[in-house]
């Protein structure tokens, strides 16, 4: 196992998922990336769509969706099944050798059920450990990772977990090893002042003008646990940090295109 190579880990957002021939085109860029990386995906749309379809209601509390057993087994099927193996079907065609998973397969990523004093999030997970040796070891045989948003309890209970979260605990485990990228990949060109105005991108952004922003109610409220979960990423060891559009992954990696993140000692 190497020390020294860089990872990246790359969470690629629903919007993209929801647009066949923007996902494709985003997966012929990331197939084409060097170096060793990870895919975490949601999925939430599809999720969404087929338990309207089956007639099973759905509930989101700010952005997460509560999930009671019905929804579970939806989520499963669209996340760690459809998706992930669309997915790995694609960039088996783009002649890059991945390895789909979710978080109960080998025991990758541990999690607990959710607690909160008054709204019961039903089968929903937040994350205890991720096993990055077991990560490193698939890397080290030269396999492309693509993560769904499953985890597992150690008791035989899958949890819907959220693929930010995912994305952040990941990047922070495989820092201890190597030194790693995060790269979240959505709809938008980055962190912006105006949500509707594209030209407003924040090129850089530390946590005193995080807090400053956000008090000021500059900040998009459906951004702030994106990048609450980014900042938690950089604390935990994360080389660096990056919110940006999918279509611009090469210029992301460079810094050229999206939002940076970084600590105030950077």
């Amino acid at each position: 196992m190497s020390l020294h190579r860089p990872v990246y880990i790359v969470k690629v957002g629903g919007n993209i998922i929801d647009d066949e021939q923007r996902l494709e085109a985003f997966l012929t860029t990331f197939a084409a990336m060097p170096g060793e990386k990870v895919l975490v995906h949601g999925g939430g749309n599809l999720a969404t769509q087929l338990a309207v379809d089956l007639g099973i209601t759905q509930t989101m509390v700010d952005g997460r969706r509560i999930t009671d057993a019905a929804t579970l087994r939806i989520v499963t099927m669209v996340y760690a099944g459809l998706i992930n193996k669309s997915i790995i079907a694609s960039l088996q065609a783009k002649e890059c050798p991945s390895l789909g998973l979710c978080g109960a397969d080998a025991g990758l990523i541990r999690a607990h059920k959710r607690s909160h004093p008054t709204l019961d999030y039903g089968y929903v997970g937040d994350v205890d450990k991720v096993d990055a040796n077991q990560l490193a070891q698939w890397l080290d045989a030269g396999l492309t990772i693509v993560l769904a948003p499953i985890t597992h309890d150690g008791k035989g209970t899958l949890l819907n977990t959220n693929a930010d979260t995912i994305a952040q605990e990941t990047a922070r485990a495989m820092a201890v090893l190597r030194p790693t990228t995060l790269v979240y990949c959505f709809d938008k060109p980055g962190v912006l002042m105006d949500v509707k105005d594209n030209q407003s991108r924040i090129p850089r952004l530390t946590p005193a003008t995080y807090e400053t922003l956000r008090a000021a109610h500059r900040i998009y409220a459906g951004m702030i646990p994106k990048l609450d979960n980014a900042f938690g990423a950089l604390h935990g060891g994360v080389k660096r940090v990056v919110i940006g559009q999918a279509e611009a992954l090469p210029s992301l990696l460079t810094g050229e295109a999206g939002t940076t993140l970084m600590l105030e000692s950077d």
